[in-house]
C-alpha cells in the first residue's frame, strides 16, 4: 500500500508538472507572436473627452475636395475624398476586428480616393492607412491601389519586425515582387497622425517611404529616401529633394485638425486638392437610393 501510495503521488508530480510546462508554452507562444509587433518608441497618446466624443461616436468623418491632379504633364480635374474613421484592429492578423478584445489595437483609418480622367479614360485610385491612436508606432498597415483602362495595380505593406511589401503590376519590371524595408516614417501615417496629434510630426532632417500612390504613379523605387520638414501651426511642409517633390498640408490648428487643403509639386507641377465640404455620418449603413443624396451634400455628383 505504501509503494502504491508513492506511486500515486510520483504520477501527480509527473502530470502536475506536464501541465505546467503546456502553460508555460502557452505563454511563450503568446510572447513570440507579441514579437511580431512593433515595440513602442514612446508613451502612449492618451485621449481626453474631446477626442472620445469626436471620434468614438459611430460615425466617420468624410470630407470632399476638389482636386487638381497633375498627370501625364497636364492637370486633370477629378475629387478626392477623406474618410477617417476609428475601428478596432487585430495585431496579429492585420485586419479589422469582428469582436472587442483587450488585445485589439485601437485604429485610425484613413480611406483616402481620388479619381479623375485622363483624355478619355477614367483613374481611380484608393489609400488605406491604418494607424494606431496610441501614436507611438508606425502605421499597422497600409495599402493602396489603382484602376485605369490600362489595367490595374495594388501594394500592400505590413508592419512586422520589418516593413513587409506585396506588390502586383501589370508593368513589366513591377511585376509581383515580395520584399522587406526598413522601418523609417511612412509618407502615408503622416496624414493620420496629424489628426491625433501635429505636434508629433517628425521634422528636420530624417528618413521616409513615399505614399504608396505617389512611387505607383512616377514608378519610384519603394524606398526609403531623405527628406527635410517643417511644421507650424496649421501648416505642415515636406520636402524630398532626391525626387524633386514639395508637399504642403494645410490644416486647422484647433482640433479636430481638419485638412483644409494641400498641394504637392513634383518637377515644376502641381497637383492641388481643395475643401468642399466635410460631413460626419456613419455612412456604412447608408445603403439606399434616399442616401444618394448625400453626395449631393458632399458635391461629389
Amino acid at each position: 500500500m505504501k509503494f502504491l501510495k508513492t506511486g500515486i503521488l510520483l504520477l501527480s508530480l509527473i502530470f502536475l508538472f506536464n501541465c505546467k510546462q503546456k502553460q508555460v508554452a502557452t505563454i511563450k507562444g503568446l510572447a513570440d507572436i507579441s514579437t511580431k509587433i512593433e515595440t513602442p518608441k514612446k508613451a502612449a497618446f492618451l485621449p481626453n473627452k474631446q477626442f472620445n466624443d469626436y471620434w468614438y461616436n459611430g460615425e466617420a468623418e468624410i470630407t470632399s475636395y476638389k482636386l487638381e491632379m497633375a498627370r501625364y504633364g497636364e492637370i486633370r480635374n477629378g475629387k478626392a475624398v477623406l474618410i477617417y474613421v476609428t475601428e478596432p484592429f487585430l495585431a496579429k492578423e492585420q485586419v479589422k476586428a469582428d469582436r472587442n478584445d483587450p488585445k485589439n489595437v485601437n485604429i485610425l483609418k484613413l480611406n483616402s480616393t481620388k479619381n479623375f480622367n485622363t483624355g478619355v479614360y477614367p483613374y481611380s485610385i484608393m489609400q488605406s492607412t491604418f494607424y494606431p491612436i496610441a501614436n507611438n508606432q508606425h502605421a499597422v498597415k497600409v495599402s493602396a491601389s489603382v484602376q485605369e483602362w490600362c489595367g490595374h495595380v495594388y501594394t500592400q505593406l505590413n508592419n512586422r519586425a520589418e516593413f513587409k511589401i506585396t506588390s502586383h503590376s501589370y508593368f513589366e519590371g513591377e511585376a509581383d515582387q515580395n520584399f522587406s524595408l526598413k522601418k523609417s516614417v511612412l509618407e502615408n501615417e503622416i496624414w493620420t497622425q496629424l489628426r491625433i496629434d501635429p505636434n508629433s510630426l517628425p521634422t528636420g532632417d530624417f528618413s521616409i517611404i513615399p505614399s504608396l500612390e505617389f512611387v505607383r504613379l512616377k514608378h519610384k523605387p519603394l524606398k526609403s529616401y531623405n527628406a527635410f520638414a517643417e511644421s507650424k501651426p496649421g501648416q505642415y511642409t515636406l520636402n524630398i529633394k532626391e525626387l524633386n517633390r514639395k508637399l504642403v498640408i494645410n490644416y486647422n490648428k484647433d482640433f479636430p485638425f481638419t485638412i483644409e487643403n494641400w498641394e504637392d509639386t513634383q518637377n515644376g507641377l502641381t497637383s492641388k486638392a481643395t475643401k468642399l465640404e466635410t460631413i460626419k455620418s456613419a455612412y456604412w449603413s447608408k445603403k439606399s437610393n434616399a442616401n444618394s443624396d448625400l453626395r449631393k451634400t458632399l458635391q461629389l455628383d
